[in-house]
């Protein structure tokens, strides 16, 4: 009869435990999601990376991390279409070479049907390639307000602007020249941030996913 009570008392004592683990599970802190902060001369653009693009969203943050966009510039604007940078060489004083510069190495596309270019769209640039790899830095935001759909199935868009997109329209509207390249250089400052998913919502009122 001992044995028995202390058998009832363990399997009462293991109940118990599993009946508080769900008033505690909710306690638990929030996993922090990685977004982007692009500081422009004309204010910040905040920019969510996709999880369906993988290795776009790991490189981005690895040279964000790094630095490697600190100081590079807009090197192509194109009114009612894309702004377009992440090109190292654009640090340097010869503007003849924008364009032309990256880490060194291309990124397999990961073009997916369902990711459309809208505005505001994040996607890699790339030369004329048939496996339509992308630059392993250079980058265009869609600013077009119906979107830049000739673009879909092209390039590989990777992440969205979450918040700050009218200052992408501040940079698509300054002087340029006749290779729509900016009279005066419009550098970017990028770093990575953490936020939750309820604080993204709140925050950028956007609903993360994809």
């Amino acid at each position: 009869m001992k044995h028995l009570f202390l058998i009832i008392s363990s399997l009462f004592l293991f109940v118990s435990c599993i009946d508080n683990y769900d008033d505690v599970a909710p306690l638990l802190p929030e996993p922090k999601e990685k977004i982007i902060e692009m500081q422009t001369p004309y204010g910040k653009m905040y920019i969510w990376l996709f999880n369906a693009t993988p290795l776009h969203k790991a490189n981005f943050l690895k040279l964000a991390e790094r630095g490697f966009y600190n100081q590079t510039t807009f090197h192509r604007i194109i009114p009612n279409f894309m702004i377009q940078g992440g090109d190292s060489l654009s640090k340097d004083s010869d503007p003849n070479n924008d364009g032309t510069g990256g880490p060194g190495y291309t990124i397999p596309n990961e073009i997916r049907d369902s990711i459309k270019h809208d505005r505001g769209s994040l996607a890699a640039a790339r030369n004329n390639n048939p496996e339509k790899a992308s630059s392993g830095s250079q980058f265009y935001i869609a600013v077009s307000k119906s979107g830049t759909t000739g673009l879909n199935g092209e390039y590989t868009v990777f992440g969205h602007v979450i918040k700050g997109i009218e200052f992408a329209d501040s940079v698509v509207k300054q002087k340029r020249d006749g290779n729509n390249r900016p009279l005066n250089d419009i550098k970017m400052e990028v770093r990575v941030i953490e936020k939750t998913k309820e604080e993204i919502k709140t925050e950028f009122n956007y609903e993360a996913k994809l």
